[in-house]
């Protein structure tokens, strides 16, 4: 929260100068450039409704909790060629088709863990030959080890497109500070590691479902190729259809909101 904090305050002050002067007039250094960044993200994600249901178990958990998952940083894996991709990562493609907006294409690697040994509402039947059969009624269960652990983290792949606007703050010599704001559409393709009723699963990489998100960022270019940008993103994920084993009948349902914090570097340049 104190990362966002900070990011919001940096982007607040420009927006304040911004709207107290005139626009600053810009040269056309834009259009036609390609550029590409990598970085990493933070994430948060809204309560969910998760539905489960196969051959011999339909039921609805309320208000499940989830959390990313960090890796703690060092170069080696952030900067290893090999590991690079095991951090929450972000790789976006884009191009300028005028001098202030830009079409991408992103792929945004979150990571989304269901919070172990906590209690929520059930609802529904499970008729499998278990410790867990029964019918619930608005019940409360403990999501231990033995009934559930669910989590996206190969992981929650946000592949999408985005318009994005640039708008210049400041031209000073080699720094340019420009306000970044725009939004998208996509479609998740996680691979998702399951344990229920003690039945281990990791699926391969599966279409679940789509999203969209706006966001709002700022963007420092140092010389003529590179820059740095922090960006505020959040939205919906819509996910029908996760795979929770290799059973093509077994599958969960949820929908949640999600706050994503991105710090990424970049370069470029026309060709």
């Amino acid at each position: 929260m104190k990362l966002i904090q900070i990011l919001v305050f940096f982007l607040v002050c420009p927006l304040i100068a911004f709207g107290q002067n005139d626009p600053i007039s810009i040269e056309r250094v834009n259009e036609k450039r390609f550029y590409i960044s990598w970085g990493w993200n933070l994430d948060c994600y809204g309560k969910t409704d998760m539905r489960f249901k196969g051959e011999d178990f339909d039921f609805m958990l309320k208000d499940v909790k989830a959390t990313d998952r960090q890796t703690p940083f060092a170069l080696d894996p952030y900067f290893h060629p090999g590991k690079i991709t095991i951090p929450q990562t972000n790789l976006r493609l884009g191009y300028f088709f005028n001098n202030r907006w830009n079409v991408s294409l992103g792929f945004d690697h979150m990571k989304y863990v269901v919070v172990q040994d906590q209690e929520v509402e059930i609802t529904g039947q499970i008729l499998a030959d278990n410790e867990f059969n029964g019918t619930y009624n608005q019940d409360k269960i403990v999501l231990t080890e033995s009934f559930l652990e669910l989590e996206h983290t190969d992981g929650l792949n946000y592949v999408n497109i985005e318009l994005r606007r640039f708008d210049q703050l400041l031209n000073y010599k080699l720094i340019k500070v420009n306000l970044v704001s725009g939004g998208g559409v996509g479609v998740l393709v996680p691979r998702t590691r399951t344990i229920l009723f003690n039945s281990y699963n990791r699926d391969a990489y599966h279409l679940s479902g789509v999203g969209f998100a706006p966001l709002v960022g700022l963007n420092v270019n140092i010389g003529k190729w590179f820059f740095l940008q922090s960006e505020l993103k959040g939205g919906y994920i819509h996910m029908p259809s996760v795979r929770i084993s290799s059973n093509d009948m077994d599958y969960a349902a949820q929908s949640f909101l999600f706050g994503q914090f991105n710090y990424v570097f970049g370069f470029s340049r026309k060709f």
